[in-house]
């Protein structure tokens, strides 16, 4: 199957990474539907991209995954590659966690990913498709302060294993693991906790920088490209060495 053929389906498209995969995905040929909350930060991802489609809806909401699935299926009536990206984050110390924070990151990094691939199902399986779950490579080592949306992470590499297993031959699950990225995920902290975080992620990352959107949509289209077809539930680190160092 050619790109021009596919029909890709990114969340969390309005900035960051999603943003920069629904592009990547265009680029190449192939249909892209970006979702998520926001539409004009959609339509800021489509713009000047004929090829990206926006369809605007909240995963975590009760009936989100099965409203965006059943959109998709009337709008395409096929879909190939489903990008699992959408997440947030809500930092605090273990002893300043609140039960809101918590809930949140579980519906949107875990549950929400776990209904939208459950809703989807049925397209990705006709079409022998890939879904690619968007974790973190910082998380596998322990990221002080982020104890929640860390474990939510190791949660979805948990699905990413046990599905691979599940849906193979038919669909194949992987997972990219980024570590330190530029995404407006950490931009609205506060310029003093921000810089430590900055300081604490360049001290764990052997390469000396932070990464860029661009740099994990690379390896998300290369996972998700037909030439990848005997691999299936990896966990792809693209953290500039943060995992291994």
């Amino acid at each position: 199957m050619t790109n021009e053929e596919r029909i890709v389906l990114v969340t969390g498209a309005g900035s960051g990474i999603g943003r920069a995969t629904a592009r990547a995905f265009a680029a190449q040929g192939a249909r892209v539907v970006a979702v998520g909350r926001g539409r004009p930060a959609l339509e800021s991802t489509a713009a000047g991209h004929p090829a990206v489609d926006v369809l605007a809806g909240d995963l975590a909401a009760d009936g989100g995954p099965e409203r965006i699935a059943a959109a998709v299926a009337d709008r395409y009536g096929r879909l190939d590659v489903l990008v699992n990206n959408a997440g947030v984050v809500r930092s605090a110390p273990l002893g300043e966690l609140r039960r809101e924070a918590v809930h949140e990151q579980v519906a949107t990094n875990l549950v929400a990913p776990a209904l939208l691939t459950r809703s989807v199902l049925p397209l990705l399986t006709a079409a022998r498709g890939v879904v690619v779950n968007v974790s973190t490579s910082v998380g596998q080592r322990g990221w002080p302060g982020n104890s929640v949306y860390a474990a939510t992470k190791g949660g979805l590499e948990a699905l990413t294993r046990s599905w691979a297993v599940e849906l193979a031959p038919q669909v194949r699950v992987v997972a990219v693991a980024p570590g330190a990225v530029d995404t407006p995920i950490v931009r609205g902290l506060p310029p003093e906790r921000l810089a430590a975080l900055r300081a604490w992620q360049l001290a764990h990352t052997p390469a000396g920088r932070i990464g860029r959107p661009a740099e994990v949509a690379w390896a998300i289209t290369q996972l998700a490209d037909p030439a990848a077809s005997f691999v299936t539930g990896a966990v792809l680190a693209v953290d500039g060495g943060a995992v291994v160092a």
